[in-house]
């Protein structure tokens, strides 16, 4: 390519915190639930790379065509690849992407197309880097950029921003547990490649009530390793969601006397673990059904397809609340979709 840039150029990253950096040197943008994407454009070769540098264009055909359709020959956007599914963003479908069927990749981007949003112009429309130029003159390049070359009805779109901490809250407020969270960009700061300085993130979290319907001990010895967590349908199933590992160390012994217990089958009356899913391990198959009479309190980012999308963490046990009330509902995604926030 004869960009100014190389395809292996590493996005900007940022670094997560429990609270957002107020104060005039910083802008706001929402944090989007999707892959991270450097989207290369030189004439009629778009190359579209992950934040690992692997390239994405194969999975993601339709967003060829989509960069194909900018009236600027030249350029390099930074953004998230995302797929709207039922007025909302689905992790799931764009996961569904990686596979190595082509026909299947073919299917799945005419039945589900992507979207790229975009928050960040690194190389302009006269094929310029813009990388040493601050946020703040970026920010207005891009949205001049994006006014000018992106057509009607084209998959790409302009990711809001402020400076104002009023409107982050507004976007809670009104999109509630449909926003991933929040990124706080330094606006004196030019793009430095690969490194997480003058750039923050928070991200929205929650917490659930869940049945403890089994237990897994750990690779070593005899004490438990990990909880296996379980919620309730409408129709009195007990599935199994997701795992917590991170048990106080000093209180394994005991939590796992209590657990052996209360051994019984089946432990999930539903879908149960023993299959392949993203956490399993080798050693994992193996688990241990409990009778449906803990509960503990976790702390997760993200639910979706029917269970925790990765581990979550462990808070405290709740004898107070009754095991019949662990229910789906506490993990419905409450408020509206962040696909709300976009103009």
């Amino acid at each position: 390519m004869t960009l100014p840039i190389p395809r292996t150029y590493a996005p900007m990253e940022a670094k997560l915190v429990g609270e957002l950096p107020t104060g005039a040197d910083w802008h706001y943008e929402p944090k989007w639930d999707g892959f991270r994407c450097i989207a290369f454009r030189d004439g009629d070769r778009i190359d579209l790379m992950s934040k690992a540098g692997k390239p994405l264009a194969r999975y993601f055909p339709e967003l060829l065509a989509t960069l194909g359709r900018t009236r600027a020959k030249r350029f390099v956007l930074d953004g998230e690849i995302v797929i709207p599914h039922e007025g909302a963003l689905s992790f799931d479908a764009l996961l569904l992407r990686i596979h190595p069927a082509k026909s299947r990749i073919t299917t799945l981007s005419e039945s589900s197309p992507a979207t790229l949003i975009v928050f960040d112009l690194l190389v302009d429309a006269k094929g310029k880097s813009l990388v040493k130029l601050p946020l703040a003159e970026r920010r207005e390049l891009l949205e001049a950029f994006v006014e000018a070359n992106v057509p009607d009805g084209v998959a790409i779109a302009l990711s809001p921003a402020t400076t104002k901490m009023v409107t982050v809250k507004k976007w809670f407020r009104s999109v509630g547990g449909g926003l991933d969270g929040v990124i706080a960009k330094r606006r004196d700061l030019a793009y430095v490649t690969g490194a997480r300085d003058g750039m923050q993130k928070m991200k929205h979290t929650r917490t659930a009530e869940c049945v403890v319907g089994g237990f897994r001990y750990a690779s070593k010895g005899k004490l438990v390793g990990s909880l296996l967590l379980g919620l309730y349908d409408a129709d009195g199933l007990l599935h199994h969601v997701g795992f917590t590992s991170n048990v106080p160390t000093d209180q394994k012994a005991a939590i796992t006397s209590r657990l052996e217990k209360l051994t019984r089958a089946p432990g999930f009356t539903g879908q149960a673990p023993g299959g392949p899913s993203r956490w399993s391990t080798e050693r994992s198959s193996q688990w241990e059904p409990l009778a449906p009479k803990l509960v503990v309190e976790v702390q997760y980012d993200h639910f979706s397809g029917g269970r925790f999308r990765h581990g979550t963490s462990f808070l405290r046990w709740r004898p107070d609340k009754p095991p019949a009330r662990c229910t789906m509902q506490q993990v419905d995604q409450e408020g509206r979709s962040a696909l709300v926030l976009l103009p």
